[in-house]
């Protein structure tokens, strides 16, 4: 028996349709490449998505064209997602920060019809539109009078709106009809596509309304540093229109003064971005010696926010909330809105919490597996590849078989490549990355453990951990950091302040100062880059040895086989847990 309840289908079109009903005074404030400020209601909003649908119409657009763009946070860009999607069109999200090659690749791949560019790219399309489509159709997402000379023959998008109808009859389809498409940044390989549907992207912005209750008080203004132009800037642009929140878009200006200065005179409530971007602001707050007016909640994703930054954060009274996800789960599986217990507990244990990642969202299933093959428990010791099934979370890569088969079990589910624990009361703890684990002596170390300890030393500004072969024990950790001041604090300064929480095998064997670490398109530091710059690196104890002083008898001073005064365990020695856990004696 089935029940007898009406089933329409759940399309993106409705949320803003709904938002411009139930929350008509809620804006859209965006700072435009052009220079200025830029206001308009959901009311208006939903009246030009309305006319960008029409124009889409009349252009030729019709069901399952993929149509990119290449923008940054703008109401524009926030325009493109509803009226592409709406028309049951493709609306396909291109990072700008990806090479030549791969922005090639994936508008090749994708089939892109149109290509809607803020006045910022036009330059890095006009490099490479020899070896785009001939048919790929530009516009350029600004009006006539900021139009730029450019030899795209690009259409002007402020023309395409005018004199088209502020109302649509939104087309009723199939809510598993494709709507969004984002590539992964491509660290290996070729990027591989992400296809969104109404239903996934429905779900995925209930998902987050549901467990982000203290960030979405009705009425508050977030900002969405994290890009629109990677995986749907997690969610926001549909989310926020449910709950009634005003979302200020930055635009190109990402800098920690810029966001100062924005959140500030906006009084953001709620910012939402990867851990380089908080550092920036951090800094600037420091600055200013007070935080934005308003500022009360962050949420940090990417990579893991060091404990650091939590603190810092949490002590200027600003809540701190990890989320994880992937591009493949449009991407949020776990949220670190904290329970009343945990909110009460004491300072330390409470940052104990929130440095982990997070509870799983309702809707998207976790489960661990080990190397083995088989499924460990959640008792916050056991660890494997993490692996995630549910409604928001992709099936497969489009029109990629071999990469599909990679990633998906017998089960079903979907592999993440991140080695995790989860604990009793459901906490998720990403270890690492599998590609980023240092093996030495046949025991694991966690590079996000030794780099969220070294952030904690006042003389690093940022840093990230990457193994070094070995002639002896594989791999050994080398911190490769930026310093936060002229001074830079030495190798043994560095590892005294570590020595609380690792054994001494575990500690790096060398510092290496950079400038700047390099970072993916995605704004995480690139550790593949990293490993390619440090090619030829030699670590100090297997570098062509400085001559010996001689010993009273003639005979040169022997070596010890030790690093950091610890000899690292040999392959098969009693473990004391793995992934950089081993804090404590035997």
């Amino acid at each position: 028996m089935q029940g007898m309840m009406m089933n329409r289908p759940l399309m993106i079109s409705d949320i803003l349709t709904y938002a411009a009903e139930a929350h008509p005074k809620a804006e859209i404030v965006s700072v435009r490449t052009e220079g200025d400020v830029h206001r308009q209601t959901y009311p208006q909003t939903l009246a030009r998505v309305s006319q960008l649908a029409h124009a889409l119409k009349g252009m030729g657009i019709d069901m399952g064209d993929r149509i990119a763009t290449l923008a940054w946070n703008g109401y524009r860009h926030f325009e493109l997602y509803y009226a592409v999607s709406g028309i049951g069109a493709v609306c396909h999200t291109i990072n700008p920060r990806l090479s030549a090659e791969q922005m090639i690749y994936i508008v090749e791949h994708a089939g892109d019809k149109v290509l809607f560019v803020d006045l910022t790219f036009v330059p890095i399309l006009e490099k490479l539109k020899d070896h785009l489509p001939k048919s790929l159709v530009y516009v350029i997402m600004t009006d006539r009078a900021h139009m730029p000379e450019n030899s795209l023959n690009a259409l002007c998008y402020e023309e395409l709106l005018d004199g088209q109808p502020t109302t649509y009859d939104w087309p009723e389809m199939d809510e598993n009809t494709a709507s969004g498409l984002c590539y992964t940044s491509g660290t290996t390989g070729n990027p591989k596509g992400a296809l969104y549907s109404h239903r996934s992207t429905v779900l995925h912005g209930l998902m987050i309304s549901l467990v982000m209750g203290s960030a979405f008080p009705e009425g508050a203004k977030v900002l969405p540093v994290v890009p629109l132009f990677h995986v749907n800037a997690w969610g926001l642009p549909y989310a926020a229109p449910m709950v009634g929140l005003s979302m200020v878009m930055p635009g190109p200006a990402l800098d920690g003064p810029s966001l100062f200065k924005l959140m500030d005179a906006e009084g953001v409530y709620s910012a939402w971005g990867v851990p380089t971007v908080w550092q920036g602001l951090l800094a600037e707050i420091k600055a200013q010696g007070r935080i934005p007016k308003g500022f009360g909640d962050v949420i940090v994703g990417g990579s893991a926010a060091p404990r650091v930054m939590i603190e810092t954060f949490e002590k200027l009274g600003v809540n701190v909330g990890h989320a994880w996800g992937m591009t493949e789960m449009s991407p949020i599986g776990t949220h670190g809105n904290m329970p009343t217990w945990v909110r009460e507990l004491p300072f330390d244990k409470k940052i104990d919490a929130k440095a982990k990642q997070g509870r799983r969202v309702f809707g998207v299933e976790l489960k661990i597996v080990g190397d083995d093959g088989k499924r460990q428990p959640h008792d916050g010791k056991a660890v494997g590849e993490l692996y995630v099934r549910g409604n928001t979370v992709v099936s497969g890569y489009f029109n990629n078989e071999e990469a599909t088969k990679k990633v998906i079990d017998a089960e079903g589910w979907f592999g993440t490549g991140d080695i995790a624990s989860i604990d009793p009361n459901g906490f998720l703890v990403i270890q690492d990355r599998s590609k980023d684990l240092i093996k030495s002596g046949g025991e694991w170390i966690s590079s996000i453990d030794l780099e969220n300890v070294a952030m904690a030393h006042p003389g690093i500004a940022s840093c990230a951990a990457i193994a070094m072969p070995h002639p002896k024990w594989d791999e050994r950790p080398v911190l490769v950091a930026v310093a936060a001041g002229g001074d830079k604090p030495s190798l043994d300064e560095i590892n005294t302040h570590m020595a609380e929480h690792f054994a001494k095998w575990q500690l790096p064997d060398d510092i290496v100062w950079v400038d700047a670490l390099p970072l993916t398109a995605t704004g995480k530091v690139s550790k593949l880059t990293l490993r390619e710059q440090f090619a030829d690196y030699k670590l100090p104890d297997t570098q062509e040895p400085a001559p010996q002083p001689a010993m009273a008898d003639g005979e040169p001073t022997p070596a010890t086989e030790v690093q950091n005064g610890d000899p690292a365990p040999e392959e098969g020695s009693a473990k004391r847990g793995i992934f950089g856990r081993m804090f404590g004696k035997d």
